[in-house]
């Protein structure tokens, strides 16, 4: 598997499709091998789903929930948030991540 450069809990803005310019949370990364990896981002790529009526909701009905995205079509943001790549630097022994717009850490 490829090391990604995106975990759970980041702020990243969509770059292409639909939902373009949409900033958000990165709520789940999921990997699975052979395939590429994707996100699900918070307020981005809404699909209505038809839930069956259940135990955790007996009413059942039309539910809107986040779809996931290719990890390729999103972007960290720094703390100004624009878009930026990132790159590493080492602080001792331990190994950072750092925005290379404006070189903070992340």
């Amino acid at each position: 598997m490829t090391k990604l450069k995106l975990k759970r809990g980041d702020n990243v803005i969509v770059t292409t499709g639909k939902y373009k310019g949409t900033k958000g949370e990165i709520l789940q990364v999921i990997r699975k091998e052979g395939k590429d990896p994707r996100v699900i981002v918070a307020g981005a790529n809404i699909v209505k789903k038809h839930m069956k009526p259940s135990a955790q909701s007996p009413q059942g009905g039309i539910v809107e929930k986040e779809a996931s995205i290719n990890i390729s079509n999103v972007m960290l943001t720094d703390k100004d948030g624009k878009a930026t790549k990132t790159g590493s630097k080492m602080d001792g022994n331990k190994k950072t991540r750092v925005a290379k717009s404006t070189g903070e850490t992340i």
